[in-house]
C-alpha cells in the first residue's frame, strides 16, 4: 500500500485503493519470486499481453499518461505509497537501494535486484543487522554526489508522521529505536528532534563511507525488501541546505531527482501537466535496471474518465503514445475485452485484464463508530452483489472475506465471513435481518453514517448501493465524495470536515508475508490505520506475530488475526480485485508488472516509425 491509490484504478475512482507491492520473496537475499495460491481464489498474472510493436524498443520520442486525477497524490519520496505511483516514480526520477526486475513473467517480475546498492545486502546477527554498500558514481540531478547520508536522511523523514507521514513506515516498525508508553517511536523525525532524540536514530542507522547499516529491534529475514518502500534518498540538509521544505516538497518546486529523468514542470489541476525530461547527470553505468528509452514523459491531469477511455480506444496523435493511469470504465469493458481475462482481437496487445494484488475493504473509524455491534451490522448488511454489478461484475473481482488475499500463500485462510463467522450465512446481497438484530443488541441507536469515496460517476453509483443496503438495515447514510487526487490526504485527517466515519479503501501486500498487510492496516506504527484504531491489544497482537520467527507459526497467527479483526469489524471486507487498463497503439511493452500491479514504466518506449 500509501497515499491515494494513485494508479487511479477503478478502485481509486471509487474511493481509492491502495495499490501496493505484491512482491514474492523466496529468501532473505536470493528471492525466487512468484506467488503461490494458499487456498481457493484468484491467482496472479492473468491477462498479461505483449504488444506487437514492430520496431521494438528504441530510444527517443515522448510517452504520455492520461489520468482523471488533477494532481499526483504525492511527489515527496517518503510519502509515495501506492503501486502505480511507486512504479512510475521509481522508473523515472527516484532510485532505491534495491528494486524489482522488469519482466512480464509474474515470478521474475517480483525478483529483487540491486539498484543503488552493489548487492542485495548483508544480514548479520541472525537478521537483526543489515548493511548495504552504495555504488560509486551516484549523483543528484544537479551533479552533486549522492551519498550514504542522503539515504539515512530519507529514512529519518519517515518518522515525521505529522509532516511527511502517510507513506511506508517499515523503518518505524523495524529500526531499533525505543518506543514510548503508547507504543510510538521516541524519535519524532529530523524536523523536531532534539539532539538526544536524533542520537536514537543515528544509532539505529549508521553511515560509514559508502556503507549504510540498519540496526533492527528484532531479526527481519527479508528486511532488504523494505528498502524499496519509503527509503528513497533525500538530499540531506548539510550538503543541500534549504532543499527539504517538509510538507509540500516536490510541489512548490520540482523535487531533486536521481533517476534517469527530472521534473521540468508540474502544473496540477484539470488540464494541467507534469513534464519529465532527461536527467543529464544520471550515469547509465550505475543503473542496470532502467534503459530510459523515451526522451520525455508528459502526464495529463483532469482528463474526463469517459473521454479518457474513448481517446485510447481510438487513439490519434499523441494519444497513440499514451498509457491510461486508472481503469477502463465498466461500460467499455465488453467492447475491449472478450472476458475477464482476455481482450478482444481489436485490442490485443494493448489492453490488460487480470487479478491484481489488492483486497478491497471499507475502513471504519473506530472512534466515530465505537459500538462493535453497529460495525458488525454495517458489515453484514452491505449488498456486495449489487456493488460488484455497478463496479463491473466479473471484471471487478471476487467477493473478499478479509484483508489477506488467497494468492499471498500460506498466510491466507478463509475467515468464514460468508458462512459462519457471525453465526449464520452472509449472502452476497447481505443479511439485512441479522444486521437489524445486531443493531437491537447494541442497546443504542447507531450514529449517522457518512461514506467517503472518490467523486466520479461510478463512485456515485457505488454510494447508491451502499446507502440503500445500509439504510434498509436501519442506518442513515449520507454521501462523502472527495476529489480523487485528494482522497487519502482527506481521510487520513479525521478532523477534516469532508472526512466521514467510513470509506472505500484497499491494500495489497508489499511482499508475500501478511506482516505487510495486517501491521500497516491495523496499527498506528504501520502507517495505514485509516480506521484510527490504535488499540493497545491489537498493537500487542501484531507485534507478537511480527516477532515470531517460525514461519508456519507466524502464518497461523496472521490467519487468526485476519479472522478476529473481521469479526470485530475493524474494517469491512468487500472484494478481491481485478483490474483492466488500456494503452495507445504505439507504446511498448504492454504487460502488468507483478511487482506493483502496474505498467512497467522503467522499460516502456515510444514506437518509432
Amino acid at each position: 500500500m500509501v497515499k491515494s491509490s494513485f494508479w487511479l484504478s477503478r478502485a481509486l475512482a471509487f474511493g481509492a485503493i491502495v495499490s501496493l507491492v505484491f512482491a514474492a520473496c523466496g529468501g532473505n537475499t536470493t528471492p525466487s519470486g512468484g506467488a503461490s495460491s494458499g487456498g481457493p481464489g484468484p491467482s496472479t498474472g492473468g491477462g498479461e499481453q505483449s504488444a506487437d510493436t514492430g520496431s521494438g524498443p528504441t530510444a527517443g520520442g515522448t510517452l504520455h499518461m492520461l489520468t482523471n486525477a488533477e494532481r499526483w497524490a504525492d511527489v515527496d519520496p517518503q510519502r509515495i505509497y501506492t503501486g502505480e505511483d511507486i512504479a512510475f516514480f521509481s522508473g523515472t526520477i527516484y532510485r532505491a537501494l534495491e528494486s524489482y526486475k522488469y519482466s512480464e513473467d509474474p515470478a521474475e517480475g517480483t525478483t529483487l535486484v540491486p539498484d543503488m546498492a552493489t548487492d542485495l545486502g548483508t544480514a548479520t546477527d541472525e537478521g537483526a543487522t543489515w548493511s548495504f554498500t552504495l555504488k560509486d558514481g551516484l549523483t543528484w540531478e544537479d551533479g552533486s554526489p549522492l551519498v550514504c547520508e542522503d539515504i539515512a536522511y530519507g529514512v529519518s523523514r519517515t518518522f515525521a508522521t505529522d509532516i511527511t507521514g502517510g507513506g511506508p513506515s517499515y523503518a518505524i516498525q523495524y529500526l531499533d529505536i525505543p518506543l514510548d508508553a503508547k507504543g510510538r517511536s521516541q524519535y519524532p523525525g529530523p524536523f523536531k528532534a532534539t539532539a538526544d532524540e536524533q542520537a536514537l536514530f543515528d544509532k539505529a542507522v549508521v553511515c560509514d563511507g559508502n556503507t549504510i547499516t540498519f540496526n533492527l529491534g528484532n531479526p527481519v529475514a527479508d528486511f532488504n525488501y523494505t528498502t524499496t518502500l519509503g527509503m528513497f534518498p533525500m538530499p540531506n540538509p548539510k550538503d543541500h541546505p534549504g532543499v527539504d521544505i517538509g510538507e509540500g516538497y516536490g510541489v512548490s518546486k520540482p523535487p531533486l531527482a536521481n533517476g534517469p529523468y527530472r521534473v521540468e514542470s508540474y502544473e496540477p489541476g484539470a488540464g494541467g501537466t507534469m513534464t519529465l525530461v532527461r536527467n543529464e547527470n544520471w550515469d547509465k553505468s550505475t543503473d542496470d535496471i532502467r534503459p530510459a528509452y523515451p526522451d520525455s514523459w508528459v502526464i495529463h491531469f483532469g482528463v474526463d474518465e469517459k473521454l479518457l477511455d474513448q481517446r485510447l480506444m481510438a487513439p490519434s496523435g499523441d494519444d497513440e503514445f499514451a498509457v491510461q493511469y486508472g481503469q477502463v470504465q465498466p461500460e467499455n469493458l465488453p467492447t475491449i475485452f472478450a472476458d475477464a481475462d482476455n481482450p478482444n482481437a481489436d485490442f490485443a496487445g494493448r489492453a490488460v485484464s487480470g487479478f491484481d494484488p489488492y483486497s478491497r475493504y471499507f475502513w471504519v473509524d473506530a472512534n466515530k463508530i465505537p459500538n462493535e455491534k453497529h460495525r458488525q451490522a454495517m458489515s453484514v448488511a452491505l449488498d456486495r452483489e449489487a456493488a460488484r454489478t455497478v463496479l463491473g461484475g466479473d471484471f471487478y473481482g471476487d467477493y473478499g472475506d478479509g484483508v489477506i488475499k488467497p494468492n499471498i500463500g500460506q498466510d491466507y485462510a478463509d475467515t468464514g465471513f460468508y458462512t459462519d463467522l457471525f453465526g449464520e450465512p452472509i449472502p452476497p446481497a447481505g443479511n439485512t435481518e441479522l444486521a437489524k438484530r445486531l443493531i437491537a443488541e447494541s442497546g443504542e441507536e447507531p450514529p449517522p453514517l457518512k461514506w467517503n469515496y472518490a467523486d466520479t460517476d461510478v463512485g456515485a453509483q457505488y454510494f447508491a448501493v451502499v446507502q440503500e443496503s445500509l439504510q434498509e438495515a436501519g442506518f442513515t447514510v449520507e454521501p462523502g465524495p472527495i476529489p480523487p487526487g485528494d482522497y487519502y490526504n482527506t481521510v487520513f485527517d479525521p478532523e477534516n470536515e469532508q472526512t466521514g466515519n467510513f470509506g472505500n479503501n484497499g491494500w495489497g501486500p508489499d511482499w508475500p508475508n501478511a506482516s505487510t498487510v495486517i501491521a500497516p492496516i491495523f496499527t498506528v506504527n504501520g502507517g495505514w490505520d485509516v480506521s484510527q484504531l490504535d488499540d493497545p491489544k491489537v498493537n500487542e497482537q501484531v507485534q507478537d506475530a511480527l516477532t515470531t520467527l517460525d514461519r508456519a507459526e507466524q502464518a497461523s497467527k496472521w490467519q487468526a488475526l485476519n479472522k478476529e479483526y473481521m469479526l470485530h469489524a475493524y474494517v469491512i471486507p468487500t472484494f478481491f480485485g481485478r483490474s483492466q487498463t488500456i494503452a495507445g497503439t504505439k507504446v511498448g511493452p504492454i504487460y502488468r508488472w507483478s511487482a506493483y500491479g502496474s505498467w512497467p514504466y522503467g522499460v516502456m518506449y515510444a514506437v518509432q516509425d
